[in-house]
């Protein structure tokens, strides 16, 4: 499964302090429990990274999509 690949897996997503300073983003789904710890300028790097993704995925959503020669739609690079 890639990064653009759907799915149908629900998982709970939690994001808090630990006791010892570090960020937890911690994963739960069925038969998977993934405590990821991160230093705090490590944890503000990720958060850079999704506002990122964010904003491109708007930017992706919004695009006029285009037919290309093959009959597929593609989205207009901008």
């Amino acid at each position: 499964m890639g990064i653009d690949s759907e799915s149908d897996i629900a998982a709970d997503l939690q994001i808090g302090p630990t006791t010892l300073g570090k960020v937890r983003i911690y994963i739960a789904a069925e038969g998977v429990d993934l405590p990821l710890d991160f230093e705090p300028d490590e944890a503000e790097e990720i958060a850079e990274e999704l506002r990122a993704a964010a904003e491109r995925a708007r930017a992706l959503a919004a695009a006029p999509a285009t037919k290309g020669g093959n009959g597929r739609i593609r989205r207009r690079k901008r």
